[in-house]
């Protein structure tokens, strides 16, 4: 395989047998169960990058159920979702996400930096109750549970808090161990159609655990719970911000590109 073939082809891990095909990425019947907690506000401070703004002590703590997604099949998810701003725009941080389906995990990483590591969540209706759990191997790591549609909510609205910016931090080592990127993603979600959208009366208990330390953020009191049902397109990122460059992020990914591969003959894909 000559070097053009190399950079006409290269997309992700492994070159010639990716873990994932190319976008974009659809979700039909994508099933949220989102609970917002009051937590430690120092703790929250301790975890969340600048140049990201908090605008309140909460988190939200997600179960996520996807059916039907392109590329990346069926499989459950769960983690922790912070509000912030940035630039004076509400959005919000994914801070810990925990799925038990390799394809995610290997594209989430590569292509947006999703902090994704591999355990085993679920989400379920149980009689009168929706119930999402995480184990991280056979230690339980999060139980939520929900009174099953006690009430509707206003699709539109849950759409429009659906399409607001998330942000990530994607990291992506040296061959030296140091970073080589290290950036603030912005990435939305896109064609949004919520089918559904209840709440309902909410617990939460997490666990500590030495490797999924979604206990370090404590439930101080339950806000809100809500289940959506919706399909949707899970948009590519943004670079908004450059850890290691930061006169560059706000210049653009293209003037990035160009001034970091200045007098790298050949080395630009044509």
């Amino acid at each position: 395989m000559d070097q053009r073939t190399v950079r006409g082809t290269a997309f992700a891990m492994p070159l010639t047998n990716p873990a994932f095909p190319p976008g974009p990425y659809r979700f039909i019947n994508r099933e949220y169960f989102i609970i917002q907690y009051r937590t430690d506000p120092e703790a929250l401070r301790r975890l969340v990058p600048d140049p990201l703004e908090l605008a309140e002590p909460v988190v939200n703590y997600e179960f996520i159920r996807m059916p039907d997604s392109t590329g990346f099949g069926d499989y459950t998810e769960s983690g922790q979702v912070i509000p912030v701003s940035f630039q004076g725009r509400a959005g919000t941080y994914t801070h810990q996400v925990f799925l038990n389906d390799h394809p995610p995990i290997a594209g989430g990483r590569e292509l947006w930096g999703f902090p994704k590591k591999l355990a085993q969540p679920t989400l379920a209706v149980e009689t009168d109750t929706l119930v999402g759990t995480l184990n991280y191997g056979s230690v339980r790591v999060a139980t939520g549970t929900m009174g099953y549609k006690h009430r509707a909510l206003d699709p539109a609205l849950e759409a429009s808090k659906l399409a607001a910016p998330n942000f990530l931090v994607k990291v992506i080592p040296h061959v030296d161990g140091t970073a080589r990127i290290c950036e603030l993603v912005r990435f939305h979600l896109e064609d949004i159609t919520v089918k559904g959208a209840w709440t309902g009366p909410a617990a939460l208990d997490l666990f500590s655990h030495a490797l999924a330390p979604v206990a370090e953020l404590p439930v101080l009191q339950v806000l809100l719970a809500k289940h959506i049902v919706a399909d949707l397109t899970l948009g590519l990122g943004t670079v908004v911000h450059d850890y290691l460059s930061p006169d560059r992020s706000a210049r653009g990914d293209i003037a990035a590109l160009a001034e970091a591969t200045a007098g790298w003959p050949g080395n630009i894909r044509k």
